[in-house]
């Protein structure tokens, strides 16, 4: 009987020992998977950004998202009214920071397609160019809808194995031996151009932005008078600096991200503004109204404006960087190329973009000039 109750009570403990660990197993899968749910659930944080091409390249990108555990995507434009097109078509919500340029940011400001701005988040503000930060574009009343990030020119590039000698004006364009052997820029700074060849920029170089109808028909005419000699209207960076490197053109109007491209492609590449003197632009970040991730897009802007970073966006791009202090990582040549020895000098050569009261009569022309045969 013993013996009896001995295997009875061996057998009920094996049973309830191989319950007790089916059971633990079954527990320790359940935590597990849902340990593994959360861990799947914690998406990367996305930053999204629809900005000029160079401005989110890895060298300097990849930084911030390791810092800041997330990702960056970047959309880029091609025109300032690409931008405002697709912020105005629904598509506000897709992005989180834009760098619209100085003919645009204070329109986006002021439509409420920007938010305001906590400097109190941004510690290098004060480090920006004082003669860029105080400009009246990004600010309404106390409040400031953007930060600004990089200037520049649209200067006239070159083949130097066709021209040894920089060309002296804009009006080289327009030389009949160069026939489809240009290209002009799908923009408005096109238009800029042919005003400045015909004088409006005198006495008064923000006339450009003001244009009547005469004088925008003039410039329409003068345009058309271009356009044997247009290859192409480039619409990207990437496109122009395909264009020089196959050989299709030997001039242009561009920027100097493609003189840099070219450079390092061993591209004998000429860049110089003519005696007429050139349009530029002054870029902004801002963050958009619509942004789900202010507070990432804040830090974002904050580590975009510091020294480090504005020397490094320069180094891709070749343009010049709102914050002063990036030219003590540069060397001498560097700052000399830029011109950060004298850039108050530089920026009298240059008519930065403003507001263009009418700007859909502008684009009415431009887009006559170029469905014009």
């Amino acid at each position: 009987m013993k013996r009896r109750l001995s295997a009875l009570c061996t057998v009920a403990s094996t049973f309830v020992s191989t319950v007790a660990s089916a059971v633990m197993s079954a527990v320790a899968i359940i935590i597990v998977t849902v340990l593994a749910a959360s861990s799947c659930g914690k998406a990367v944080p996305t930053l999204s950004l629809l900005v000029w091409e160079g401005y989110a390249d890895p060298s300097f990108v990849r930084a911030f998202e390791e810092s800041h555990k997330c990702k960056v995507v970047a959309s880029y434009m091609g025109s300032s009214d690409e931008l405002v097109a697709k912020l105005r078509g629904g598509s506000a919500s897709n992005y989180d920071v834009i760098s619209p340029s100085s003919d645009v940011a204070a329109m986006i400001a002021t439509t409420g397609l920007a938010a305001p701005l906590d400097l109190s988040k941004l510690a290098a503000y004060p480090q920006l160019s004082p003669k860029l930060r105080d400009l009246p574009l990004v600010r309404i009343g106390d409040k400031v809808f953007g930060v600004p990030f990089m200037w520049g020119p649209n200067p006239l590039l070159y083949d130097t194995s066709a021209f040894p000698k920089p060309p002296e004006s804009w009006g080289v364009l327009w030389d009949p031996k160069l026939k489809g052997k240009i290209s002009v820029w799908d923009d408005l700074s096109t238009l800029y151009m042919a005003a400045q060849i015909l004088g409006y920029d005198k006495p008064d170089p923000s006339h450009l932005y003001n244009l009547s109808d005469q004088e925008l028909a003039a410039v329409k005419a003068k345009l058309l008078e271009l356009k044997p000699n247009v290859r192409k209207i480039w619409a990207t960076g990437g496109e122009l600096t395909n264009l020089f490197q196959n050989h299709e053109i030997v001039l242009a109007m561009g920027w100097p991200l493609m003189t840099n491209q070219l450079r390092k492609l061993n591209f004998p590449i000429g860049e110089t503004i003519p005696r007429e003197n050139t349009t530029g632009w002054i870029d902004h970040l801002m963050i958009t109204a619509a942004s789900e991730r202010k507070d990432l897009a804040h830090e974002f802007l904050e580590y975009m404006i510091e020294a480090q970073t504005q020397s490094k966006v320069t180094g891709v791009t070749g343009y010049v960087p709102a914050n002063p202090r990036a030219a003590e990582r540069m060397s001498a040549a560097e700052k000399a190329s830029l011109h950060l020895d004298d850039p108050d000098q530089y920026m009298a050569r240059i008519y930065f973009w403003q507001n263009v009261p009418r700007r859909d009569k502008y684009n009415e022309v431009w887009n006559e000039v170029k469905a014009a045969q």
